[in-house]
């Protein structure tokens, strides 16, 4: 079929072998790829109730139908498994250049599947799969193994990769730690590292000459020129080229919703040394962008002066300032910048680690635990964040997760999470529709799924309205996730509305989609993944806000958000979805 290989790979790492297997074109047809495959396998290959961290779970690494192509915003991938961090649904997606490798490889979908007894790295071409034994780069930070594995694919076989690796964090099973590849793009959220590194998978390595067949070039070719030449007077895209993410800190401040004090607060009052102006003005700061997009939304910053000068990382992102900036109040973009770089280095989520980190500070204020760790302690985040990668001291309770630690701690009231699984930096008592988009996300309090703080700030509907706000989340979840079926980078979203999607299907794959099609094959992927949170323990209970965020108002604002207007959303959105019963069911 146009737009795929038709090919899957499968590695068992407990008997050691593997197989590649056909993809039909009728499979294809109905996933398109991406997410809607990748959920197909999930609930057909993962046992029902099976422990994520056990040999019985499986790690799924999918391409979309235009990875590999010139569409601007295809240079991406996804990782899907169960969530070691919620026992549910896992996905994750990152960018960067290692997409065009792994597409080379010649696979719509690799599955990894058992486990090896010693450390393993895996090289994955389209023409041969090695298992290679990996005692020496087990320990190395995530920058060290990239290296490494470039360095032993280039010997080996004299060819470039792109490399996947995790970091120590995840080799020690912390249940948020995650997969890097280009240095600093992770798939970042629900633990896929913690699963790798329980299968003592390394890293994997992909390389070759594959390319799919595109069914209409010069469809293909009309159609990237036309967005080449949008972009150029877009607001968004010219947004992004200039501050990338880190715009946002100024405008959730504004609006009293950048979530501070560990969700205390809506406001900092040191904006001033976290925001797009510090960043740019502090730091020596180039765009930099994956491959085959426009808006080079990346900065790839180095630290001027003070005790970090020289330190380079590509970000920070708008969600690592929020999490350290504003949830442990750390004052400086340098210091951000420093706990950006260790928790790339050690492979884990900086969003839920800054949780945990503020989480641990009310703690510690409260005297809970015997620990000295207050607002704006830069070396104290940065110990906690070695001891949770070590998985020592006080860190081998945060390993496991915020809901542990919280009923560990007699916190349960206070901590800010739904299914296990952190907010980001947007808060739901002034933008509601986020707190329908955090209780009903299929991985935890998700911001990524439907990207839904883009219409409320920008006044597209009404962020403190609640009644009729699930119809129209809808109509923005289920165009984005036929971008994951085709897993195309989120901030396309204003420029790839139905009718582009359309254009993009069709020049790829031949097929001709009308709106009603795509919308169709985007819910039967919602209704599937439902199928599998279902089974795999999902409770009513689940798709609400945690009660510090129902009960509890914002201290300058006094914004709140109430337990029944979450319900109503909640109910109003089953009711659009056609999901049945208090659990929200498909069937």
């Amino acid at each position: 079929m146009h737009g795929f290989y038709n090919r899957g790979l499968r590695v068992d790492l407990s008997a050691g072998r593997y197989e590649a297997f056909i993809i039909s074109d009728e499979l294809l047809t109905q996933t398109l790829g991406g997410k809607g495959l990748a959920t197909y396998f999930m609930l057909k290959e993962i046992p029902a109730g099976s422990d994520p961290l056990s040999s019985e779970n499986i790690v799924i690494f999918a391409t979309g139908p235009i990875t590999g192509s010139p569409i601007w915003g295809s240079s991406r991938y996804g990782v899907f498994t169960k969530s070691p961090q919620t026992g549910l649904y896992a996905e994750s997606y990152s960018g960067g250049h290692a997409p065009e490798y792994m597409d080379a490889a010649g696979y719509d979908i690799v599955i990894i599947k058992g486990a090896a007894k010693e450390p393993v790295w895996i090289d994955i071409s389209d023409t041969e799969v090695h298992i290679h034994p990996a005692h020496d780069l087990w320990g190395l930070d995530t920058y060290a193994t990239e290296d490494a594995v470039r360095e032993k694919v280039l010997e080996l076989y004299g060819e470039k990769c792109g490399p996947v690796v995790i970091g120590p964090a995840a080799e020690n099973l912390v249940r948020f730690s995650v997969i890097e590849n280009d240095y600093w793009r992770s798939a970042g959220r629900t633990g896929t590292g913690a699963v790798l590194g329980s299968k003592k998978v390394k890293a994997l390595a992909f390389r070759g000459q594959a390319r799919r067949k595109i069914a209409y070039p010069e469809l293909l070719k009309d159609f990237t020129k036309s967005i080449t030449a949008r972009s150029k007077e877009d607001k968004g895209v010219q947004g992004y080229k200039k501050v990338g993410t880190t715009g946002l800190v100024d405008l959730l401040n504004e609006v009293g919703a950048f979530p501070s004090r560990y969700w205390q607060r809506g406001r900092v009052e040191h904006r001033d040394g976290i925001n797009s102006v510090a960043l740019h003005t502090r730091c020596d700061v180039k765009p930099k962008a994956c491959a085959k997009c426009l808006m080079a939304c990346g900065r790839l910053s180095t630290v001027k002066d003070g005790p970090h000068a020289g330190l380079t990382v590509e970000g920070p992102e708008y969600e690592t300032i929020y999490a350290f900036g504003g949830l442990c109040e750390i004052r400086d973009i340098e210091d951000i910048i420093y706990l950006n770089d260790l928790g790339d280095r050690l492979g884990m989520d900086t969003i839920s680690a800054g949780n945990l980190a503020g989480l641990t500070i009310e703690a510690s204020r409260q005297g809970r635990i015997d620990l000295k760790l207050d607002y704006g302690d830069v070396d104290g985040v940065a110990s906690l964040l070695r001891e949770i990668s070590a998985v020592s001291g006080i860190g081998a309770l945060l390993g496991q997760g915020i809901r542990h630690a919280a009923q560990v701690w007699g916190m349960e009231d206070m901590a800010v999470h739904v299914k296990g699984l952190e907010p980001a930096g947007y808060d739901p008592r002034v933008l509601k529709g986020m707190g329908l988009a955090y209780a009903t996300s299929d991985r935890g309090a998700c911001h990524l799924r439907a990207t839904f703080y883009k219409p409320e700030l920008a006044g597209m509907v009404d962020p403190q309205a609640t009644k009729g706000k699930a119809a129209v989340f809808k109509v923005w979840e289920d165009r984005l996730t036929y971008f994951d079926m085709l897993i195309l980078c989120r901030f396309y979203r204003d420029m790839y509305q139905w009718k582009e999607l359309a254009t993009i299907t069709k020049a790829l794959t031949g097929l001709e989609l009308n709106v009603e099609d795509m919308i169709a094959l985007a819910s039967e992927v919602k209704d599937n993944v439902r199928r599998f949170n279902i089974r795999e323990g999902l409770q009513p209970m689940d798709d609400h806000l945690p009660v510090a965020l129902t009960t509890h108002s914002l201290s300058e604002t006094g914004n709140a958000i109430s337990a029944e207007e979450v319900e109503t959303m909640v109910s109003e959105y089953y009711q659009v979805r056609n999901w049945q019963g208090k659990i929200g069911s498909p069937d």
